[in-house]
């Protein structure tokens, strides 16, 4: 089935896609208006060498030191964990949140994500989750007894940025269930031009070959035999020329001497 093909099913069954696809249709501007619409805030934060390892220099961007990293991957994990989230949820924040050290990152900076579908919601959240990352930074020190002037400092790089919305995984689902949608319909086009062709190409009653090669009547059901009926053997009945020529009797003609005798003319004395 060629391309040309495909397009005069589809003209000849119109009847069966296109409800198909203003179905499809429908569902997807539904879907599209049903769906909420999920918004993401981002910021940036760097841990900074302490007060007393920068005052070499004075300037704490000049000594970040391979250490400040691993430190960083550290408190990402704690914030991430399990107890953090219960303390952040009793702070108030319910969305979804992580914090990474940054894609290709050549120091020690960590990204804070909020999503949620609240905005102002997201917005808040990821303030919040600054300030709480900064507090449990503090305190992972503070439980080693770092004196104030060793102590790690955090300084913010991005500040949480205007919620962003994320319709590309809406607009992904909405694609996918549109091509299913539309297969579907052309699933049932062919189905019914199958069903139709099926249907006028019906196969002929075969018929019985005749003697000159030509279609004969079909054969006719044998006869049951009937109790005590006998059939006559092939080699006894007569043959084909005997049993259908009709009998013909001809004159016989007298033998001489044999008829009646002849009397003689009146003239004969």
């Amino acid at each position: 089935m060629d391309l040309a093909e495909i397009f005069r099913v589809m003209r000849r069954r119109w009847y069966v896609l296109l409800p198909g696809l203003l179905l499809t249709a429908g569902l997807v501007v539904g879907a599209w208006r049903v769906l909420p619409v999920s918004y993401s805030s981002q910021s940036t934060v760097a841990l900074l060498n302490s007060r007393k390892g920068a005052a070499a220099d004075g300037n704490p961007f000049l000594s970040m030191e391979p250490s400040l990293t691993g430190m960083a991957d550290s408190l990402a994990r704690n914030v991430n964990s399990d107890a953090a989230k219960a303390d952040l949820k009793r702070a108030g924040l319910t969305e979804k949140y992580e914090v990474k050290i940054a894609d290709n990152a050549q120091g020690p900076l960590l990204w804070i994500t909020v999503t949620g579908h609240d905005p102002a919601a997201v917005l808040g959240g990821n303030r919040t989750l600054m300030a709480f990352t900064g507090k449990r930074l503090q305190e992972l020190q503070a439980d080693q007894k770092v004196a104030p002037d060793a102590m790690i400092r955090i300084t913010t790089i991005v500040p949480p940025q205007k919620p962003e919305a994320q319709l590309k995984s809406t607009i992904q689902y909405l694609v996918m269930g549109g091509g299913l949608g539309i297969a579907l319909s052309l699933v049932a086009t062919f189905f019914a031009e199958a069903r139709r062709r099926g249907r006028g190409t019906a196969t002929p009653p075969r018929h019985r070959q005749g003697p000159g090669g030509g279609d004969g009547p079909a054969p006719r059901a044998a006869r049951p035999e009937r109790p005590g009926e006998r059939h006559a053997l092939p080699d006894q009945r007569a043959p084909y020329e005997q049993r259908d020529q009709p009998t013909v009797q001809l004159p016989v003609r007298p033998a001489p001497g044999t008829g009646p005798a002849r009397r003689p003319p009146s003239w004969v004395k």
